[in-house]
């Protein structure tokens, strides 16, 4: 899902593309895009662009007359900017936005249609989208100390809770937990002053750098490479890979369709966190170290090899 940093940029793309320009007409690909119904999409056709603004993860795009365009791109949504009128994509293409300026293009991959768009009308309308979430790059230490301490959850839920920090997702949760060597399974409620104010000083850092890497990439162009998975990441989709810090292999929890990356020995003192699946299955048989894991490891691989030479020791000689 595209996060606070791929929507920055996406934003910043759309104000040199549309700013003063008019919106002339949406051509939906998928009728289910459209989640609104009052007012109608056609209300906005005509009216030129004023403002565009982000919303936790959502893109949007003021229009005259105090109407809103809000883009929800979900998991697999991404934008594309084509020349004016050009033609939507097949398979994957949702809609396309056609402006005095040139054509936005909405696509989808998969066969799961999550993406949404809306059309609201003033400031009240539009708060029905807002989770309501701190900006963690507006917000001073001590806004942040309370909203993470509102509910006791893990720090992964924390900070992936759209109504507590917004626009921080999966992917950038896992480098912000690593930059601040603190384990993603850690309570909010267990955090101590100088941690919460690491993992402050964290996040504000890794969603910085991650804008300014994301500026550069474009240049002038439009973000075309929009993923969650990026060269440069230390540890988020690095499964098995060393980590940038200390070497050791990354880690990770798998549940329902998220996955979590860490770095034992800079987040959890070298303790493996257990994958609620596989670790409920293995019970006591879980591995609680990384020592422990390769020690495992080079047993199955002597089990292997000896089971090898004894399969051919016993075989006859071949004729």
């Amino acid at each position: 899902m595209p996060e606070l940093p791929d929507v920055v940029v996406y934003i910043e793309a759309l104000e040199a593309r549309l700013a003063g320009a008019r919106f002339e007409r949406a051509r939906l690909a998928n009728p289910f895009l459209l989640r609104s119904v009052d007012p109608p999409l056609a209300a906005a056709s005509g009216r030129r662009v004023t403002a565009l603004r982000r919303l936790g993860k959502r893109i949007v795009i003021g229009l005259e007359g105090d109407l809103f365009l809000v883009l929800h791109l979900m998991i697999a949504g991404r934008l594309h900017w084509k020349t004016a009128g050009a033609k939507l994509p097949g398979r994957i293409g949702l809609a396309a936005f056609d402006f005095s300026s040139g054509t936005l293009v909405m696509t989808e991959a998969g066969t799961k249609r999550r993406a949404a768009l809306y059309l609201v009308h003033g400031e009240a309308g539009l708060r029905d989208h807002d989770p309501g979430g701190l900006e963690v790059l507006d917000g001073d230490q001590a806004a942040f100390r309370a909203a993470l301490g509102r509910e006791n959850h893990t720090l992964k839920r924390a900070l992936t809770d759209p109504g507590i920090f917004s626009g921080i997702g999966n992917a950038y949760s896992d480098e912000i937990l690593h930059r601040a060597r603190l384990s993603p399974v850690k309570q909010t409620r267990q955090l101590t002053a100088e941690e919460t104010a690491r993992l402050f000083e964290a996040a504000r850092a890794t969603l910085m750098d991650w804008c300014e890497r994301l500026r550069k990439e474009a240049s002038s162009g439009f973000p075309e490479g929009v993923t969650a998975f990026r060269k440069g990441m230390a540890v988020h989709g690095r499964y098995g890979q060393p980590c940038p810090v200390c070497g050791s292999p990354v880690q990770r929890i798998v549940f329902a369709e998220n996955e979590t990356n860490y770095c034992a020995v800079c987040q959890t003192g070298g303790r493996l966190l257990a994958d609620r699946a596989l670790s409920r299955l293995l019970k006591q048989d879980w591995p609680r170290t990384l020592e422990e894991l390769e020690e495992r490891r080079q047993a199955g691989r002597r089990d292997v090899s000896a089971r090898s030479t004894s399969a051919n020791e016993g075989a006859g000689p071949s004729l």
